[in-house]
């Protein structure tokens, strides 16, 4: 099996291991592709792995070989599904990817709406934090979040802090 990762700027920057990956075949990883260096590079691959470089249906039409897409990603809307749907190419997604770090940048954001950090970290460096009067803290906050995990991430982290 050939394997293609057409951005892999995005999911390394230099320093982890790509032979997770390379043990299920073999593998070419560019950091980035252009639209005209996309069908090239996919000529030969069964799997295509993309994070932002989009895969049309022109494209497809162009890979014989091609069986499978993974979006390193949340969504679909780089890849036309129904293209690929049509020519039995696989496309799947990652739905937990940013999961946890959704859920600490809510609390930084919290923390940043309540207590002005982002302010205060200014008054700190301009020298005007030691003439300060008030200093807002948490004293108990709820935070409602609508639905799945993001919002049990959220739940965990703030049981964590």
């Amino acid at each position: 099996m050939k394997i293609v990762v057409l951005d892999g700027y995005t999911l390394n920057p230099g320093d982890l291991s790509w032979d997770g990956l390379r043990a299920l075949g073999e593998c070419e990883i560019f950091e980035r592709s252009t639209p005209a260096e996309i069908v090239r590079r996919l000529h030969a691959a069964d799997a295509a792995l993309t994070n932002k470089v989009p895969i049309t249906a022109e494209m497809m039409d162009s890979l014989s070989g091609l069986k499978y897409i993974g979006v390193t990603a949340t969504g679909f809307n780089i890849v036309d599904v129904q293209r690929a749907k049509e020519r039995g190419i696989v496309v799947t997604n990652v739905p937990s990817y940013g999961t946890d770090s959704v859920a600490q940048a809510t609390f930084a954001l919290l923390l940043e709406l309540t207590n002005r950090v982002g302010h205060h970290a200014q008054s700190v460096r301009e020298g005007r934090w030691s003439r300060q009067h008030r200093v807002c803290l948490i004293r108990a906050a709820a935070l409602w979040c609508l639905e799945g995990r993001i919002r049990d991430e959220t739940d965990r982290e703030g049981v964590r802090a």
